[in-house]
């Protein structure tokens, strides 16, 4: 992948991110955090997950090894998680910017959290990164229609289509 490429690929999750926090300021604070039984317990939870997500690998990505993600319980509402991952998204979408076709094809060593070390080149774990947002924003919008809460569209295509109609306007 090119580094353009990678832009607009990250430009396309913190919009959809945003989507998906608009969506869920319907939800009453009580909603927001219901236990719903699915992999993350609520809505809050899975939102949590993801900007974790990407807080946890934009650490990697520095040379940083972080021993935990963000707990869900730190964010009692919608604003605090908002303005958490607002921060979070700022310096994803910087360090994003920064990069250079050679810092994409280099091989970088990291650690999970529970799985051990791994190896690969930046532009897949970048690639890694945008997928699993795109897999629990699903889940998120699935707990989001049990609620009774309008669901939002977060696909790609949308995203290309409105960015073309913004372009031509």
């Amino acid at each position: 992948m090119t580094k353009d490429e990678i832009q607009l690929l990250y430009e396309y999750d913190a919009w959809a991110n945003r989507r998906v926090l608009d969506a869920a300021s319907a939800l009453t604070p009580e909603q927001f955090t219901r236990d719903l039984g699915s992999s993350f317990p609520s809505v809050r939870d899975t939102l949590a997950h993801i900007m974790g997500g990407q807080w946890i690998w934009l650490e990697r990505w520095q040379g940083r090894t972080p021993t935990g993600l963000p707990a869900a319980e730190d964010f009692p509402d919608l604003p605090s998680l908002r303005k958490r991952w607002e921060e979070v998204e700022a310096d994803l979408l910087a360090f994003v910017r920064g990069l250079t076709a050679e810092r994409l094809v280099s091989v970088s060593e990291y650690k999970t959290l529970t799985a051990g070390t791994f190896a690969c080149p930046l532009w897949q774990m970048l690639q890694h990164l945008v997928n699993h947002g795109t897999y629990h924003r699903g889940q998120a919008t699935t707990l989001l229609r049990q609620l009774g809460a309008k669901s939002v569209s977060t696909d790609l295509s949308l995203f290309y289509r409105e960015r073309g109609a913004a372009a031509t306007a």
